[in-house]
């Protein structure tokens, strides 16, 4: 085919689309039926009707394809392990009993079951249910959902294209299941996946499946010679196959790198690839296998991660020069829109002027169309578009909200000295210990407490203005009091205030920033049915007052005890955050660490002895390419460092991480130079704590005992093995106590049982240490 043929037959398509419904009409149908308020065909209903009116809106923005397979109770990985039957021993009774529970059980666990370990999906802040699989795992079909979907979409009049994680991908994300040797490796399993994947392909064309997408993101990372054989097998084999739709192999968040040319030769139809991450590496690797001849391209050159108007001059002229390397050049996303917010329009509260520089799931749709159309029928055909797109990318471009010249001469002037502590650990400890007087396997939690309904209608019922300010803060410190005076009556060393106040730990600060803007409607999926609003990072970073002391000075005052001051790390605000695209994420990390140094500068002139800055996306922005690592932990650690190096040495520091591969920044934790680091680990069994021992880690740590993910509430018999394993790597003197993560999530009922099980497990621990 000709370029000026490729070009008059481009589509445009999405590899999947944010799921929540406008009003996250999904969130509350599932929480609804897990408290029996909503019944099973109840919740099916309200999600075949979101699948409906999101094809619906995909179709009337002009979208050609609609992807089908991608819509989810919970995670589309998860629905994977289904599909191909992976169901842990432990969960199969459960899922034969009732599909649905048992699939709710996976994800979250029950009282007697613990759940699947989650963790990130390369690095976003979206969370998947990690596969368990081992020697003896037996797959097997199970394509209800796939089918039903597709065939629901057909009968609607669409064209679906049916998405599935691929089985490379779906290996390579699995661990080895509890109780099989460490070293297994699932990859080991491909020729007995590759059946299943074949027979769900032969029942999804019989269902009337034109083309299947097969998602292999994992191949942008680096991957060994075998990783890459075993790629090649796969996709020759299903490739190999005559009962099968047209299979388009999808990559995104990078470059495919030297996966590129193994799957241009696999005998697969097409091949989707992300030109917004290392676009100019992709195109380079595609012109040197000598393209796509006789294939579909689907071009990923609308960001699917950021929410800031395409360039769609740029993007067209990309869109060109791919034009002569592949037989058919189509326009998408770069990945999936599940991970922008649904509409900016919806964005009341927002100027004007900036909401013409942000396009949100709706708006990339539109400017896929809009490519789409302008490749096929020439840039007249869209001159209006491209006219408005101008205009907004000069109005971005010259607004002063970007630039402040006083922030920028700060950051400017920032030595290394600036984020270094003065005193090594050896002697901070000292002092610490002296002003703090803890005991050993000292007791906290990680700084949220559950987020009651009163809550939540107090904060509403402010924004309406039903209640005034004044009648606001007095349930805050009502709040704060209860919180304080339960943490007191069990025993915990360390207190929290319980941040009632805050609606999300990222969103909290935005809002108390300069340079940040809120949205009400911008919520995208973390995990499950927990959805967050990230704020959007449009200018220069400054704080204009202190944002905690208030709050924190007030929990003190209450108690003897020393309660935490609780503030974002700057990577996670940046990570947890639309962040700009028009200047590099390190610089921008600097800014947002000169903002939360003077509040911890603030929080310690007030006395708080203990200052915990988080920082859980640490290793969740670690880029997908080794190659990348080094630049990256270099301006991560030091914005941290200088958050925090500016305190006394009798000042203890905390920060926290949770589910993540920790293994891979091990170093990068010891370089934080934290005092103490609390981490998931009881999930993964403790397997942090021997991943810091084997590190040589020389300071605290507090690896998780309360998986607060799930809402079953672990005995202190639990609690006290998972310390026993931890103590196995960690000494005494250096080993915390705590949950694994946050209790916003969690209710009252849960949160006392689990906390008073903590405790009694910590004080059964110390009991059994020997004598010093």
């Amino acid at each position: 085919m000709t370029s000026k043929s490729a070009a008059a037959a481009a589509r445009s398509t999405v590899y999947g689309y944010p799921r929540q419904g406008q009003n996250r009409e999904l969130k509350k149908a599932i929480e609804g039926y897990w408290k029996g308020r909503v019944t099973a065909d109840a919740l099916t209903a309200t999600a075949a009707e979101l699948r409906e009116r999101n094809w619906r809106e995909l179709a009337d923005a002009g979208i050609d394809e609609v992807p089908t397979g991608d819509f989810s109770y919970y995670d589309h990985v998860l629905d994977t392990t289904v599909l191909v039957g992976a169901i842990p021993e432990r969960h199969r009774a459960a899922v034969a009993a009732d599909p649905l529970d048992g699939y709710f059980a996976m994800a979250r666990g029950t009282q007697d079951v613990a759940p699947l370990e989650m963790t990130k999906w390369f690095d976003t802040n979206y969370h998947y249910l990690v596969p368990e699989l081992g020697p003896d795992t037996v797959f097997s079909a199970d394509p209800a959902k796939q089918i039903g979907e597709l065939t629901e979409a057909l009968a609607l009049g669409h064209t679906p294209r049916p998405v599935l994680v691929g089985p490379v991908t779906y290996l390579l994300l699995a661990k080895p299941a509890p109780g099989v040797a460490a070293d297994f490796d699932p990859l080991t399993l491909l020729d007995r996946l590759l059946p299943v994947y074949a027979s769900v392909l032969a029942d999804l064309r019989a269902a009337g499946a034109e083309w299947v997408q097969l998602d292999e993101p994992a191949l942008v990372q680096d991957r060994t010679p075998a990783e890459l054989n075993a790629a090649a097998r796969a996709y020759r084999d299903l490739g190999g196959l005559t009962d099968r739709p047209r299979l388009l192999v999808a990559s995104y968040f990078d470059q495919l790198g030297e996966a590129l040319p193994v799957l241009a030769k696999a005998p697969v139809e097409g091949l989707a690839l992300d030109f917004t991450e290392s676009a100019a590496v992709n195109l380079e690797k595609l012109a040197a296998v000598g393209g796509l001849p006789g294939k579909r391209l689907v071009a990923g050159v609308v960001n699917g991660r950021n929410i800031w108007v395409n360039d769609l001059e740029k993007s067209l002229a990309t869109l060109g020069t791919l034009l002569g390397l592949a037989d058919r050049v189509d326009v998408a996303s770069s990945s999936s829109l599940l991970h922008v917010p649904l509409d900016a329009a919806l964005e009341r509260d927002v100027d004007p002027q900036i909401v013409r520089w942000l396009a949100f799931a709706r708006q990339k749709t539109a400017e896929i169309a809009t490519l789409a159309k302008g490749l096929a029928r020439g840039t007249d055909a869209i001159a209006g578009e491209l006219a408005a797109n101008r205009a907004a990318l000069a109005s971005r471009a010259a607004s002063p909200i970007t630039r402040d010249p006083a922030v920028r001469a700060r950051t400017g002037a920032i030595t290394d000295a600036d984020a270094r502590r003065a005193q090594p650990y050896g002697e901070r400890t000292v002092a610490q210990r002296t002003r703090l007087g803890l005991p050993y396997l000292p007791t906290t939690t990680i700084g949220s407490f559950p987020q009651t309904d009163e809550l939540r209608v107090a904060r509403a019922d402010l924004r309406a203005g039903r209640i005034d300010t004044a009648g606001y803060e007095e349930r805050i410190r009502a709040e704060i009091a209860e919180v304080i005076s339960f943490q007191e009556k069990t025993g915990i060393d360390v207190l929290v205030h319980g941040e009632p106040e805050r609606n999300d730990m990222v969103q909290y600060f935005a809002e108390q920033l300069t340079g940040y803007l809120a949205t009400q409607h911008g919520w995208v999926q973390s995990y499950g049915t927990r959805y967050v609003r990230p704020p959007v990072l449009a200018g220069d970073i400054s704080r204009p007052e202190p944002m905690t002391v208030r709050w924190t000075s007030h929990a003190q005052s209450l108690t003897d005890k020393p309660v935490k001051g609780m503030l974002t790390g700057p990577v996670t605000m940046l990570a947890w955050s639309f962040v700009r695209d028009d200047q590099p994420l390190g610089d921008t990390a600097r800014q947002v660490a000169l903002a939360l140094r003077d509040e911890v500068g603030d929080l310690e002139a007030a006395g708080t002895a203990v200052i915990q800055v988080d920082e859980p996306a640490l290793r969740e922005t670690l880029p997908l390419r080794t190659a990348d690592h080094a630049g990256y932990l270099a301006w991560a650690t030091e914005s941290f460092r200088l958050t925090t190096s500016g305190v006394q040495p009798g000042t203890q520091i905390h920060t926290h991480m949770c589910y993540a591969e920790f293994g891979d920044i091990v170093q990068a934790i010891d370089d934080l130079d934290a005092d103490v680091i609390s981490l998931e680990a009881a999930r993964s069994h403790m397997q942090v704590a021997r991943e810091l021992a084997a590190h040589g880690y020389p300071r605290e740590a507090g690896p998780g005992v309360w998986d607060i993910h799930s809402p079953r509430v672990p005995s202190a018999e639990e609690a006290a093995a998972l310390l026993r394993t931890g103590l196995k790597a960690i000494p005494a003197e250096r080993l915390w106590v705590n949950p694994d993560c946050g209790l916003k999530t969690r209710g009252w009922a849960e949160t006392r049982a689990s906390l008073e099980n903590l405790v009694a497990a910590a004080r059964t621990v110390r009991g059994e240490l020997p004598a010093s």
